[in-house]
């Protein structure tokens, strides 16, 4: 199912300009477009969508730091999530029930860091940050994982 994420500011990269009444098309685990809110729903008529109000919608995040403490490695992967990141560095899940969390997830696992973006083809990896910088929501590979209420 094709979902439309569109908040009141899209950004494709987090150090570009912001694009105002952005949307993102999410077909499956891929972005199938992105542009103003107006433009992708007129593609895609029928789609779902899903309005962030007051929220700014980019990449997801890459966590560049040990995983927060947890009982549970699901529940260790599950903290990341939340924060808005759907990567790891490798470095920082030794363990093979940590890996295996993560892969179980689609949280990726990265040997280097890399700077996070939208593209058309890409994979579908979004957060949702509020004025604050709270993470509101993440998509990991098309599938709302978190939504804070």
């Amino acid at each position: 199912m094709l979902t439309i994420h569109a908040a009141d500011e899209v950004r494709v990269g987090w150090d570009e300009e912001p694009l105002k009444d952005g949307a993102v098309a999410v077909d499956g685990d891929r972005v199938a477009a992105v542009g103003p809110f107006t433009e992708v729903t007129e593609r895609f008529p029928g789609a779902r969508v899903r309005q962030w109000p007051g929220g700014v919608l980019g990449p997801a995040l890459v966590h560049e730091g040990p995983l927060p403490d947890a009982p549970t490695p699901r529940e260790r992967v599950h903290a990341v999530l939340k924060g808005g990141a759907v990567a790891v560095l490798e470095a920082y899940v030794p363990s093979p029930g940590l890996r295996s969390a993560a892969e179980r997830n689609e949280v990726v696992v990265l040997r280097h860091t890399r700077t996070p973006a939208i593209a058309e083809g890409a994979r579908a990896d979004l957060a949702v940050f509020d004025g604050e910088g709270l993470c509101v929501a993440t998509v990991c590979a098309g599938r709302l994982v978190h939504r804070r209420r």
